[in-house]
This record gives C-alpha cells, sequence and structure tokens, in this order.
C-alpha cells in the first residue's frame, strides 16, 4: 500500500505541546491521531516545558538535522533562593538559603520597573555567554551513556562546556512564589542551538551568589516556526492535517532555496554531484552567521522548476553534493524505484 493510499502526510506541523507530556510522548499521539509512524520532531522540550514543538511528519523527518539547528526563543521563570539536582521544579531539592539583602532590595527595585544593578551585571554575563555546562541530567552521552541514567544512579556527573550563542536576554519582572514565599525573576531569551535554560537558572544563581532552580519554561519560536501557527495536541486528526505545512513551503522558510533545472532534478534525484549549469537559481553563499561545521552548515533546499522539494546539498569543493533526496508521497514505491528517486546508498536516512 503506497503512503497515499494510508493517508500519509509529508511536512511540518507545529504544536503547542503542554506541560506534563515528555517530546516522545507527543510523537505518539500524533501518529495515533493522524493513523501514520513516520514522524518526529526538531528540538526536544522537558516535561515541564511547554510551547513549540516543531513536529516532522513522512519525508519531513529528513529535515531533522536542519530544523534543530535553528535559533530557539523561550520565556522562562527563573527561581531564587532553591537549587535541584535536575536544575528545575521538579528535581529534589540540593539547597536552600534566604536572599542577601542587597539582592531582596534589587529584586523590589524590578517589580518597580527599575533593574538593580547587580541582576544587571549577571544578565550581562550570561548575554556575553560563549560556552554552556550543560545539566547533569540531560540526553547527553557519556561513556557510552545518557547522563541523566548515572545522575539517576546517584553518580557525579560534570559535563564539558559546549559552544553556545546567546542572542538576548530581556528581563520582563519579578515575584514572589506563594504560600513558599521564593523570589523569582521573569526572562525572555534568544538562545542558539545546544543553550539548555535550566543551566541558565543554574548560572544566574551563581552569579547572584544564591541557588536557583528553572521554574516555568515556554518555547515561543523555534527557528521560523511560532506559536502563532501552532495548534493544541489535542485538536481534532482533520485540523491537525490541514495545518501541516507542505515540504516546500517548509523549507521555503527554514532554508536557503535554490532552483534545479530539468536535468539537473534527475541528477539530484540520482544521487549525482552537480554543478552550477544544472541551477536556474543557484543556491546562495552561506550567511555569516551560519555555522561553519556540521551537517547542517551550508546547505540549501533544492526545488524542481515546478516547486516540488527534491533535495537537500551543499557545496563539497569543486561541486555540490546530495544529503538528503526527497521523494513525493503521493507516488508509490514501486514507481519511485523505477524512476531511481529512493535510494539507501545515495540518500541516507
Amino acid at each position: 500500500m503506497s503512503p497515499k493510499e494510508r493517508g500519509d502526510v509529508a511536512g511540518v506541523l507545529v504544536l503547542d505541546k503542554p506541560k506534563g507530556p515528555t517530546s516522545h510522548d507527543v510523537v505518539g499521539k500524533l501518529r495515533r491521531a493522524l493513523g501514520m509512524r513516520r514522524i518526529g520532531h526538531a528540538g526536544t522540550l522537558d516535561p515541564m516545558a511547554s510551547g513549540v514543538l516543531v513536529m516532522l511528519l513522512g519525508e519531513a523527518t529528513k529535515l531533522g538535522p536542519y530544523l534543530t539547528a535553528h535559533d530557539k526563543a523561550y520565556e522562562a521563570r527563573v527561581v531564587l533562593g532553591r537549587g535541584t539536582n535536575t536544575l528545575d521544579a521538579e528535581g529534589e531539592v540540593t539547597a536552600e538559603a534566604p536572599l542577601p539583602a542587597w539582592l531582596t532590595e534589587e529584586i523590589t527595585q524590578v517589580t518597580q520597573g527599575r533593574a538593580g544593578t547587580k541582576i544587571t551585571q549577571a544578565l550581562d554575563l550570561e548575554r556575553a555567554r560563549t560556552e554552556q555546562a550543560p545539566p547533569a541530567f540531560s540526553a547527553i552521552k557519556v561513556q557510552g551513556a545518557k547522563s541523566y541514567d548515572r545522575a539517576r544512579r546517584g553518580e557525579a556527573v560534570e559535563l564539558a562546556a559546549r559552544p553556545v550563542a546567546v542572542r538576548s536576554i530581556e528581563l520582563r519582572g519579578a515575584g514572589i512564589l506563594e504560600p513558599e514565599r521564593l523570589v523569582f525573576l521573569d526572562v525572555s531569551l534568544d538562545v542558539s542551538k545546544g543553550y539548555y535554560v535550566r543551566s541558565l537558572a543554574r548560572d544566574l544563581g551563581l552569579a547572584l551568589t544564591v541557588p536557583a532552580h528553572l521554574g516555568a519554561l515556554r518555547r515561543t519560536q523555534s527557528g521560523p516556526f511560532g506559536l502563532d501557527a501552532a495548534k493544541a495536541l489535542g485538536a481534532p486528526a482533520e485540523e491537525l492535517r490541514a495545518a501541516v505545512l507542505p515540504l516546500a513551503a517548509a523549507v521555503r522558510l527554514a532554508l536557503p532555496v535554490a532552483v534545479l533545472t530539468a536535468e539537473g532534478v534527475v541528477r539530484a534525484s540520482q544521487g549525482k554531484r552537480l554543478g552550477a549549469a544544472h541551477f536556474s537559481e543557484p543556491p546562495p553563499p552561506p550567511r555569516p552567521d551560519e555555522p561553519s561545521e556540521g551537517e547542517e552548515s551550508g546547505t540549501s533546499a533544492w526545488l524542481s522548476p515546478e516547486g516540488r522539494l527534491v533535495a537537500v546539498g551543499k557545496w563539497d569543493h569543486d561541486g555540490y553534493v546530495v544529503q538528503r533526496g526527497f521523494t513525493d508521497v503521493s507516488v508509490d514505491r514501486e514507481v519511485e524505484s523505477e524512476m531511481h528517486v529512493v535510494s539507501g546508498r545515495r540518500f541516507p536516512p
């Protein structure tokens, strides 16, 4: 049975993830709602977090490496005076301390619309950050085991700092959490791939000399995909299907785009190296802010003259090479094979 006959769709669906389920749970719920198996996501959200979760359906799962590389925007609440082992509100309390008088005074200033000096300095330190130590409770592997598994066993886990970029951090307000009388700071931030907002809470606490943890988190943007286009996880299947952004439309938003000639379509579909003559609109040059390393660096989406997504590729020394090939779900697998469109050797999954 072809994907079309099964009712599979290919494209990007933006969900507003609620608090509670894991990103893996969301994948499972969406599989059941749409009756299809090939679904992934671009960028995990912790169970306590809500907001934009970019879902990849069918052939769009091949876009994962490129869409996860996008910057993310968040609204976060940092709770001061209490630290946890997971660096968020769901962890076990590991430290508590009263706020020093100067910090209490600065919090009061924030509630009155004025920024305290040391709070401002702590945020400036974070804005200048170029490396960040991930939380011990994360999926990063250490000697073949996920870091959170080792941390749950009580092992001391210290992860090496990783490159990150902070585009902006703005202080939005402050207040008191009742009934525990814990103080919080609300911030909005725009950060690069690999940035942990839980680590932000830890590091702000260190700068302000008090334990801290992440009290709440909402992702408002993932690359070009924002809450304005997001659908509720529990929306009817028909509404979810109608909200799926087709492949070509999604890559026009998410990646630089080039247009192939008819001959270029054939060569790209066969996984062959291309030259400039195989594009009617060649890939644009890399932007200064694009990563210089990694699979997502210097990539562009290649469309057919009719506007169908054929491949994602990049310049490689003396020509353009295919990184991912894409097929039309309306075409049966038998026909795809005859057209040489699908090739596990040429197009890695």
